[in-house]
């Protein structure tokens, strides 16, 4: 196993910043996701540390080694890619072995080395068929087996369930969670979907536009953002945004939205202090709005039902409250298109954002 430490990293190609000034920690055995849209530095940053690419400026770390100058054959690493680069009429035994015959490694060691691993991802049945006649999922395990035969102390993960069908990929989220966790083995895993980086890492690196914008638990990235950005990217459905501005009245703080008005006076200190200027956004997740046909507190909201998507035991209900749109999901309940609703919201999970900066006000 291994630490991973980056430090102050830049990746420049030509004028563009593909990375800039990026540090964190990947600890002794943690599984880690590098997350964020198309673009954003997540695979370049991934490719510095297996040595594909060299940094402009900054440090990596491996056990407390600086890597920068260090071939990648010698820095004892697996890297998957996400496109399988294998031999269609090889069989499976000599792709997951080849990484040790080009060790120079004994045929027995081979053997068991290699039998060992395709029996823990349920592949050892194939040993001697070709790839060629393998579906996705199967040539998926192979890769994964050809990574681990070796046992690396650092497996980097790029973007390696993307050619799976959705059904396939769920399942898989499960069974490469699980082996790597048997494994115990550093892990850096790139993906731009944030439900695998949520239900897989420990810990989740959000980035866009080549910087880093948090480094947390996905529970506490999804429960405390640190800006606008984090809190749009991570949750399905997405977070609901409504550009507001704070103003005082009566001796009370509201957040004046418009087409309505809510009631914020506990956090009114927190937003005069931590805000530039009255301008800010009120954010909720959908799971955090209830939906009732009839008026249920002073901080209710009245909306027009748009569309209602039932997904079983859950309802997606999406609205307008003005020309503000509004996504709730509550659990079942009958109510149609074009239907007067109110909503209200779970004050303990509201955000507020400053417009300017982004950042999380609360």
């Amino acid at each position: 196993m291994a630490v991973v430490r980056l430090e102050s990293l830049t990746k420049r190609f030509g004028n563009v910043v593909a990375v800039n000034n990026l540090s964190l920690e990947v600890k002794d055995g943690e599984f880690v996701s590098f997350l964020g849209p198309s673009g954003c530095g997540k695979t370049t940053t991934l490719r510095m540390i297996a040595g594909v690419e060299r940094p402009t400026d900054g440090k990596i770390y491996i056990d407390d080694v600086v890597v920068n100058d260090l071939p990648s054959k010698d820095r004892d690493i697996a890297m998957v890619f996400q496109f399988y680069v294998m031999y269609p009429a090889m069989k499976v035994f000599d792709q997951i072995a080849f990484p040790l015959k080009m060790r120079g490694a004994s045929k027995d060691e081979i053997k068991k080395s290699v039998r060992e691993v395709a029996t823990i991802l349920g592949i050892d049945h194939l040993l001697n068929f070709p790839v060629g006649g393998l579906t996705m999922g199967e040539r998926q395990r192979i890769e994964l087996a050809r990574a681990m035969v070796r046992r690396p102390k650092l497996y980097l993960l790029d973007e390696p369930l993307t050619n799976l069908d959705a059904k396939l990929r769920a399942r898989m989220r499960g069974e490469l969670k699980r082996l790597i966790k048997t494994l115990g083995t550093t892990t850096i895993y790139v993906t731009h979907d944030q439900l695998e980086a949520i239900s897989m890492a420990d810990r989740i690196a959000v980035m866009t536009l080549g910087s880093l914008q948090q480094y947390d638990t996905p529970e506490n990235m999804y429960d405390h953002p640190k800006n606008l950005f984090v809190a749009g990217f991570i949750g399905t459905p997405a977070i609901n945004f409504v550009d507001c501005s704070f103003v005082e009245k009566d001796g009370r703080g509201f957040l004046d939205a418009g087409e309505f008005l809510y009631d914020i006076t506990e956090f009114r200190e927190n937003v005069a202090k931590d805000s530039t200027s009255p301008e800010l956004i009120l954010g909720i997740r959908p799971e955090h709005i209830s939906v009732n046909k009839q008026r249920t507190g002073e901080n209710s909201i009245e909306a027009q039902v748009n569309v209602v998507e039932p997904t079983g035991n859950r309802t997606i209900v999406r609205m307008s409250v003005g020309k503000h749109p509004m996504v709730a999901n509550t659990g079942v309940l009958a109510i149609s298109p074009d239907e007067k609703v109110w909503i209200s919201f779970d004050r303990t999970k509201i955000h507020i954002f400053d417009k300017k900066t982004e950042r999380t006000i609360i």
